[in-house]
């Protein structure tokens, strides 16, 4: 019987997909101010989630981040702030943008994910060693996608489980029980049992 990949929940919904295949996750379709912020939200959860000493750098090269890209974060945040104000009044804008940025968390927090995760954190990590701030805000893109790849990918191998479980139980009914019969050779082999003679009781 097929099982769910990663030691994933039996059943969990996962983000469908667009008609030109591409997933609907949090971050799909997103503006750059937006790309840029969740960045910064996944690569805080690698900071926080990804503790074993492997994966240190991610830590150091978290606290690196903030200090260097600072500006580009600063007028994402702001840029974020008045997007939401043209769509909400009030406290609402910020109650929608803090249920946006839960999604976010929550998306790029799902355990069985998690070891890909940070080593796609760590490679994440070595790159932005290499970006100047200038080209961050462009940059954003490329590693937003290289974070979000493993959960992807996780995707595909859950809707394949599906697949996989759905033609498994066409095949042997829903409740998972087989059953097997033997074939006529099986029966023409089984031995013969032959009656045993009742042996008569002392008197």
């Amino acid at each position: 019987m097929p099982t769910p990949p990663m030691g994933a929940p039996l059943e969990m919904r996962v983000p469908a997909k667009a008609e030109d295949g591409t997933r609907q996750t949090v971050n799909y379709g997103i503006s750059t101010s937006q790309t840029i912020w969740n960045f910064r939200s996944a690569y805080n959860v690698a900071a926080l989630n990804c503790v074993e000493v492997q994966f240190t750098p991610i830590l150091e090269g978290y606290k690196r981040f903030l200090k260097v890209y600072d500006k580009s974060l600063d007028r994402a945040s702001k840029e974020i702030d008045a997007s939401f104000r043209t769509q909400h009044s009030g406290r609402a804008a910020i109650v929608a943008r803090e249920t946006y940025q839960t999604q976010v968390y929550n998306f790029f927090s799902l355990p069985p994910v998690d070891s890909s995760f940070c080593q796609a954190a760590m490679e994440v990590s070595a790159e932005l060693n290499t970006v100047e701030p200038s080209q961050f805000d462009n940059w954003s893109y490329t590693g937003l996608a290289k974070l979000e790849a493993p959960f992807k990918a996780f995707f595909d191998a859950y809707d394949q489980y599906r697949a996989d479980l759905a033609a498994w139980q066409s095949r042997y009914g829903s409740n998972g029980l087989i059953t097997v019969r033997p074939n006529a050779e099986q029966v023409m082999a089984q031995p013969v049992v032959q009656p045993q003679a009742s042996v008569p009781q002392a008197q």
